[in-house]
């Protein structure tokens, strides 16, 4: 039995070696592919993100409007009229949840896109600067790292709530730049380090002795070869992003109402747990399913752009 696996390890490897070289992005994708649990996550994902997506933009799939009240259907379980019943104002649970659904991946992108940006920027000046600017912007770093990150959210939401906004003036765009203001110091840490440890390899100094200049190094060498971890952090990035703006609505500073944040509709289910516990099943299960999936397909894409396990 062992010389037979050892056999067809030698054949698997003798078949890898013989056939054409690939890169690390397309052998992180083969490898990602048969990650069941990654694929499991990224299937179901989807599967939720075109319910958001479609629920909040065909009248078919949404059915009714989230924030119409039928006082004639007050707290109604679930049935085929109204898929998750309905809650303690007659508002259909279904149509609440696809909406709730949709602002959830939205913060969670949105936050993730504002965090890679500034990540990017501080990280890489802060790598590139020299001895001064880097402990300048990392003495910074460390002070956004060490303030209780839900404390500066609720701050940063009062900052910027209320207040006449001409280009951000969106109230789901001041969420995302509330917690975006918290969670950008890892993807800095990450490049920071990243770009210092690329900066002592063959080939960064190769091209420096060729004479390309400065930029044409970080953005033709440096920057790409930290993308893998990037990827990775921002994946894990995102669930996170979803559970603050979850919490924030929970306790009540997150998207003022009628808005059907996730958040919000678990703190009205959990009031009324005891006689209509639908209210909380269905939106606290669709933030389970988000983070989850995340999860999952954070797991892969490590496991996948990792080097040693190629």
């Amino acid at each position: 039995m062992a010389e037979a696996e050892a056999l067809a390890s030698i054949e698997d490897f003798a078949e890898v070696a013989a056939g054409p070289e690939r890169g690390l992005w397309s052998d992180a994708f083969r490898r990602l592919i048969r990650n069941r649990l990654a694929m499991a996550g990224l299937i179901v994902l989807s599967v939720l993100a075109v319910l958001a997506i479609a629920g909040n933009t065909i009248d078919w799939v949404q059915r009714y409007d989230p924030t119409f009240q039928d006082y004639s259907v007050v707290k109604t379980g679930p049935s085929w009229d109204h898929f998750f019943g309905t809650d303690n104002l007659g508002r259909d649970n279904w149509a609440r949840v696809l909406e709730g659904l949709l602002i959830s991946l939205q913060v969670g992108f949105g936050v993730q896109a504002v965090v890679v940006t500034i990540g990017i920027l501080v990280g890489g000046t802060a790598a590139l600067t020299g001895r001064l600017g880097d402990n300048i912007l990392m003495r910074l770093t460390d002070l956004t790292y060490a303030f209780p990150d839900l404390l500066f959210i609720i701050l940063m939401r009062s900052v910027l709530f209320g207040r006449d906004w001409p280009i951000i003036g969106n109230e789901r765009i001041l969420v995302i730049f509330a917690i975006s203001f918290v969670s950008w110091t890892t993807v800095a840490r990450l490049v920071r380090g990243q770009m210092l440890s690329l900066a002592e390899r063959d080939y960064v100094i190769a091209a420096r002795a060729l004479g390309s200049t400065r930029v044409r190094v970080v953005f033709q060498h440096m920057l790409p070869n930290t993308l893998s971890p990037v990827i990775v952090a921002v994946t894990f990035g995102i669930p996170i992003a979803i559970f603050a703006e979850a919490v924030l609505a929970f306790i009540g500073f997150g998207l003022p109402p009628p808005t059907a944040s996730l958040g919000t509709l678990v703190n009205t289910g959990y009031q009324y747990i005891i006689e209509t516990e639908w209210m909380l099943v269905f939106p606290a299960c669709a933030i389970a399913l988000l983070m989850l999936c995340f999860t999952f397909i954070g797991d892969g894409l490590r496991d996948a752009l990792d080097p040693r396990w190629r």
